[in-house]
């Protein structure tokens, strides 16, 4: 009777052995790929997560593609200075803007070599402001391409891209070659580089292009419903189809035509130099800019972008064809450097009637004015931009200054159209943000913008569909980004190389996100600490592509 009492657990410890040993071994992890020979970068300038996903069941070319890769469609370029250059500070050195030091395409420097405003991707002490020489002084950090290069000087990189700061921030300071458009010149680089062949052929097919006039192209049916021509800040636009006239460079880049010179450069820059068969794997990143162009001068939602959209998708197919066809080992990254908003007329004809232009009266320098007047001072105090940073004037000091800040910050407060207005005080104040970057704050979004150096005196955020276009105001844009809100923020992150098991994860995702996760591919270490980003595991099974 006592043995019977114990005998089920005397059998269940004699079973428990027996019954693992018959257990199948644990899997052996899939043995790791080896690292691809060319790491390509696209960023597609302004392609909002929005317009991804409106036109992505429409792709059928490179898009198409990337569709079957590694899809995020919640990317964030997390920070609150969505402009061109911090944006693109963030993709290849896998950091924000405020490590980066990139805070925005422009601020002002009163000790610089050249006392004022100061362009992202210029050296001020090399040139005036209206003939600026490009650099990469400003850039603080380096971008992937430059560690590989470090750690084996076999590594070449390429950077090519229709603005300069996108070929810059994306390249970084050890580029074997980038070219980026220069208007009434084409391509061209930093003074003393030898032009290759390709860019010269290049150029030399822009301007001939350019100075013919352009038919329209072809409208595909499905941008047909949206085909309706709408005053826009005194602009007809919504019905495009880029015809232009002869010599018009501008009308020429916000086109398709501007990404087909852009990718074909690239293309012939990956054949003449035979990227990704040289010793070590190559870089080489694409700064697609005519979508940008676009946005500015036609709106996101009418007949221009989803036709521009459609040509960049079979564009972006002949690059990836072409890579193809030499039968390099490739993996592909493309993103964009912020998102972008409607013009607000057509908003408020689709359910959004509180979309409006900025009153010309919430300019610095307008509002600077009032307040120079009221307190007896001379000349102008406020300078920056309606929707961002704004500095007081370095003549301004003590006591006087504090109540030049004081009386601004009320003043915009005060405003109906303005959301909130921060000090640099009330920013350096918060830790830098962690976490979803669509729960951050208003405040945790600028402070990844934040540089005490170069940030302004305060920063002030317009309401949600407030355009930072007053009426009448900057001739040939009609909508424009710049904003902390997430229709400027969010921007989709797809990752694709042949053979992998595509997936799509819905969560959100940062753009610097992407550096640390190509260097995952690469097996190329990252040191915890050395980026804000993290790797990503772009193997969809047990494996992983991250260390």
């Amino acid at each position: 009777m006592r043995f019977a009492k114990f005998a089920p657990l005397a059998l269940a410890l004699l079973a428990g052995p027996l019954a693992a040993r018959n257990e199948p071994a644990p899997a052996a992890a899939p043995a790791k790929a080896p690292p691809p020979r060319l790491v390509v970068v696209i960023s597609v300038d302004q392609f909002s997560a929005d317009l991804f996903a409106q036109y992505r069941n429409r792709f059928t070319g490179g898009f198409k593609r990337l569709l079957d890769g590694a899809v995020f469609p919640a990317g964030f370029q997390s920070h609150a200075a969505t402009e061109t250059c911090p944006g693109h500070s963030t993709i290849m050195t896998g950091d924000r803007p405020a490590r980066t030091g990139i805070i925005a395409n422009d601020w002002y420097e009163w000790t610089s070599p050249r006392p004022g405003s100061v362009y992202c991707a210029e050296d001020p002490s090399k040139g005036p402001a209206g003939n600026y020489v490009a650099s990469d002084i400003h850039l603080r950090v380096p971008t992937l391409g430059e560690r590989m290069k470090d750690a084996d000087p076999d590594v070449r990189t390429v950077s090519v891209a229709g603005k300069d700061r996108a070929a810059i921030m994306m390249g970084g300071h050890k580029v074997d070659q980038i070219w980026f458009w220069r208007d009434g010149k084409g391509f061209i680089s930093y003074g003393g580089r030898a032009e290759p062949a390709a860019v010269t052929a290049a150029n030399a097919a822009a301007k001939a292009e350019i100075a013919r006039p352009g038919a329209a192209f072809v409208e595909p049916d499905w941008c047909k419903p949206i085909d309706r021509a709408i005053v826009a800040n005194g602009q007809t636009v919504g019905a495009g189809k880029f015809e232009r006239p002869a010599n018009s460079e501008g009308k020429w880049k916000a086109s398709p035509a501007f990404d087909s010179a852009i990718v074909g450069l690239a293309t012939a820059m990956v054949r003449d130099m035979k990227l990704g068969h040289g010793k070590s794997t190559d870089v080489l990143t694409i700064g697609a800019s005519a979508t940008d162009y676009v946005g500015h001068t036609y709106g996101t939602e009418g007949s221009e972008m989803c036709i521009q959209l459609a040509n960049l998708d079979q564009t972006l197919g002949k690059l990836f064809a072409a890579l193809d066809k030499t039968g390099v080992d490739y993996v592909v990254a493309l993103t964009a450097d912020h998102g972008g908003n409607d013009i607000p007329e057509r908003e408020r004809e689709r359910a959004m009637p509180m979309a409006e232009r900025v009153a010309l009266a919430l300019s610095p320098k307008t509002v600077g004015a009032g307040i120079a007047k009221d307190m007896g001072l001379s000349g102008r105090i406020l300078y920056g931009v309606t929707n961002g940073d704004v500095w007081i004037d370095p003549k301004i000091t003590g006591d006087q200054r504090a109540k030049v800040l004081a009386a601004a910050v009320a003043h915009y407060r005060a405003d109906p159209q303005v959301a909130a207005v921060f000090t640099q005080a009330d920013i350096a104040d918060v830790p830098m943000p962690d976490g979803p970057p669509e729960t951050w704050t208003l405040l945790q979004r600028e402070r990844a913008s934040f540089d005490p150096a170069r940030s302004g005196d305060f920063v002030v955020f317009l309401k949600p569909r407030i355009t930072a276009i007053p009426p009448g105001d900057y001739p040939g844009a009609v909508a424009t980004h710049g904003s902390p809100w997430d229709y400027d923020r969010r921007v989709p992150i797809l990752f694709w190389r042949k053979g992998m098991k595509g997936f799509e994860q819905p969560f959100s995702i940062e753009t610097v996100d992407i550096a640390p996760t190509l260097a995952g591919v690469l097996g190329f270490a990252i040191k915890p600490g050395e980026m804000d980003g993290r790797c990503l595991d772009l193997d969809n099974g047990t494996g992983s592509t991250c260390p």
